[in-house]
């Protein structure tokens, strides 16, 4: 695996790119897409990174998996590639901006757009082997995640976190609140929306009223 990560970044991580366990990590995918179908493509593992630059973060994401279906992953947490149908859980975050702040639904799941106004949209792990849900978790993806939002937490300010579901919310656990917003619900999965931990969370709104409060763009959802 070359890691060919977005300028900014490697300034702030590239003391990670040398430690063991990231060499290690960097053996285990070599060898898993080798030998198996990953996700997502090669070229797109650090596809987060490559949109949104270090120095413009604003809001950051997190998700866990890359999703393992045939040509859904593109890097981006929650997102797809253009063309592919939508899944469960973009679909609902989708449908709590559409009744947050009244924008219709996209024409497709591709979060590009949010990631180059400086939203990060982080997986906690950064590839899985097609159709094995959390195959790659456990192999150093992990801490490499938990290094990027301490780097955000400690060298940035008034960063919006937006932490859906336990895991997000445990992996948020070190984010600096005295400095950062952290908002935290419910996962949009359907098993967890449909609970009603999701719908309502009004994220969205909170988000850009967070950003306008600390004279910063609003996002364009």
């Amino acid at each position: 695996m070359n890691v060919n990560i977005e300028t900014s970044w490697n300034q702030q991580l590239k003391e990670e790119f040398s430690k063991p366990y990231f060499t290690a990590l960097a053996n285990f995918v070599k060898t898993e897409y080798k030998n198996h179908t990953c996700y997502p493509k090669g070229s797109e593992i650090f596809a987060a990174f490559d949109h949104c630059s270090f120095d413009d973060v604003k809001v950051v994401i997190i998700g866990q998996d890359p999703y393992h279906g045939t040509g859904q992953a593109n890097g981006l947490c929650f997102s797809v590639a253009g063309g592919i149908a939508n899944p469960p859980s973009l679909i609902n975050i989708f449908k709590e901006i559409e009744t947050d702040i009244n924008v219709p639904f996209p024409s497709n799941g591709n979060l590009e757009r949010w990631a180059k106004q400086g939203v990060l949209l982080l997986n906690a792990t950064l590839t899985v082997r097609a159709h094995q849900a959390g195959s790659h978790q456990n192999k150093g993806w992990e801490e490499f995640t938990n290094a990027v939002i301490q780097k955000i937490s400690d060298h940035k300010k008034n960063v919006v976190f937006l932490l859906w579901g336990g895991y997000a919310k445990k992996k948020g656990a070190k984010i600096d609140t005295s400095k950062h917003c952290v908002l935290t619900s419910g996962h949009p999965s359907p098993l967890s929306a449909n609970r009603g931990y999701w719908f309502g969370n009004k994220h969205f709104s909170k988000t850009n009223s967070y950003l306008a409060e600390t004279n910063q763009m609003r996002v364009n959802w």
